[in-house]
């Protein structure tokens, strides 16, 4: 179970091009964050993942199946793609009007429909707010019932694009909780992010895009030694990552606390 892109090239319709001969695997349960500046690609590469844009060459397979061969929504329902901004993509009147959308649409029986909805409100905290519309909540809260709804169909994928926006250290907690579950449970989480903090605590491996190509594919604390690829890819060693090059500690304690734990 894995997505592959095989030298994928995306094109806008003026030529121009948005993702230039990337190749990528992501594997069942596999928490990989995707990083760079604007305009590198990201976005472009995890849009291609979920079948909202096709390829204009190279190939796209979800689990071995070509998305040129289905629709959006029916690869969207194994790649689930939670929009930066949570306003583009909750729409119903309240919150369990959103969680239950999918299986209004799909015509799900009462219990799968409660069972599966029980399960995504546990998993982002929100069961407190499912009578409120969602224009009235904060925008973290939104962020977390945009989550709930697409894990609600229970996709194999789930790629969050700046999850960490707007979140209290409350909010961060329990988004690290909900990624670390969907990893033991087999789902790959795939986030793009300029949070390096947040990549470095809940990420084991990155993708480091520049100039519409990946630059670098590796263990995280890898990634975050190379010089040349934080330049090339115009990003920032995160403070976890100076302290331990700067202590000259193991390059796998990329967290505070491990890092303290090591100091003498």
């Amino acid at each position: 179970m894995s997505i592959v892109l095989d030298d994928v090239t995306f094109a806008y319709p003026d030529g121009s091009l948005a993702v230039d001969g990337v190749s990528l695997r992501i594997d069942a349960g596999e928490r990989v964050a995707i990083v760079g500046q604007n305009g590198a690609g990201k976005t472009t590469t995890v849009k291609l993942m979920n079948g909202l844009l096709k390829p204009t060459s190279g190939t796209v397979s979800i689990d071995g199946v070509d998305t040129k061969t289905q629709t959006t929504a029916t690869t969207a329902r194994s790649v689930a793609y939670v929009f930066q901004n949570p306003d583009d993509q909750v729409f119903a009147p309240d919150v369990r009007g959103e969680l239950e959308y999918m299986p209004r649409y799909d015509k799900w029986d009462a219990d799968k429909t409660a069972e599966r909805v029980q399960r995504a409100v546990r998993m982002t905290g929100i069961g407190r707010f499912l009578d409120t519309n969602p224009s009235d909540l904060p925008f973290a809260i939104k962020k977390f019932v945009a989550i709930g709804a697409v894990l609600v169909g229970e996709p194999r994928y789930v790629i969050l694009d700046e999850p960490t926006a707007g979140l209290d250290s409350r909010g961060l907690a329990l988004l690290n909780r909900m990624i670390d579950q969907l990893g033991a449970e087999g789902v790959a989480v795939i986030t793009i992010t300029h949070d390096m903090r947040f990549v470095a605590d809940s990420f084991h491996r990155v993708v480091a895009m520049a100039n519409r190509r990946v630059v670098a594919d590796g263990a995280v604390e890898d990634v975050f030694a190379d010089d040349a690829v934080l330049h090339a890819s115009r990003l920032q060693r995160p403070v976890a990552a100076q302290l331990v090059r700067d202590l000259g500690l193991s390059r796998t304690a990329l967290q505070i606390d491990t890092i303290a734990a090591l100091i003498p």
